[in-house]
């Protein structure tokens, strides 16, 4: 299979595109003609062109790109004290009360874990991928940290917690199909597709703009067109 014609290169951010992003891999790709997308990757803010686009026309979008992704993150994270407070209701509407967490808390450094907690403190953690994730798969995956605060292991005591939750296998199902993307992304599209198929890591999280559509760099922010502990849950083990 041939290589993708995509050319990548990592700078560090001046001061224009803010503290929160240190690290801008900007990729070009000769297949890339109509759209401007951008999205988070391990720390990294990667922001896809097409190779034709000038020096100053990338300056221009990779600002504007890092601001929409900016907005966006801020509409879809939750604060940790909504996270907590969403877990306490769930644990009273789905256990009764039977236990309430400590702390609930986002972590950046649970890299094969949607989350993990603490039975001897009640501590809870939850991966920062989670973020931006539906509602349903994040109730989940604070509902599975709270059985396990009760039940450390996956035993029929564990599951039996979880039964009141009407979507306790959609969202397995929709976990199980990330973890596996991250193993296995496809690499491969029919050579007539254009760039609608070119950039198989995009998905829910990331921001894209329609060059052939209204939105120009200072525009690109418009909303319109925006659609070790216990008890871990591991990437592949929902």
């Amino acid at each position: 299979m041939a290589a993708d014609p995509t050319d990548a290169r990592t700078a560090e951010s001046d001061a224009s595109t803010g503290a929160a992003d240190p690290v801008v891999e900007v990729r070009r790709s000769t297949r890339r003609r109509r759209t401007v997308s951008a999205y988070r990757e391990d720390g990294r803010t990667i922001v896809l062109l097409p190779a034709q686009m000038s020096a100053k026309e990338e300056r221009r979008w990779v600002q504007a790109m890092l601001e929409r992704l900016e907005r966006r993150e801020r509409r879809t994270q939750l604060a940790e004290s909504e996270l907590a407070r969403r877990a306490r209701e769930l644990g009273k509407r789905h256990m009764g009360g039977r236990v309430m967490p400590t702390s609930v808390r986002w972590v950046t450094n649970q890299g094969s874990r949607w989350g993990s907690c603490t039975p001897v403190d009640g501590t809870i953690r939850i991966s920062d991928r989670l973020r931006g994730m539906p509602d349903y798969v994040i109730d989940y995956v604070l509902l599975h940290e709270l059985a396990h605060l009760v039940v450390p292991n996956h035993g029929p005591q564990f599951w039996a917690l979880l039964e009141s939750y009407p979507r306790t296998e959609r969202a397995r199902g929709y976990l199980e199909g990330v973890a596996a993307a991250d193993r296995f992304p496809p690499r491969c599209s029919a050579p007539d597709e254009e760039d609608e198929a070119v950039d198989e890591t995009e998905d829910v999280n990331t921001v894209a703009v329609d060059l052939d559509g209204p939105a120009r760099p200072d525009s690109a922010g418009a909303e319109a067109d925006e659609s070790g502990g216990f008890g871990d849950l591991e990437l592949g083990e929902c």
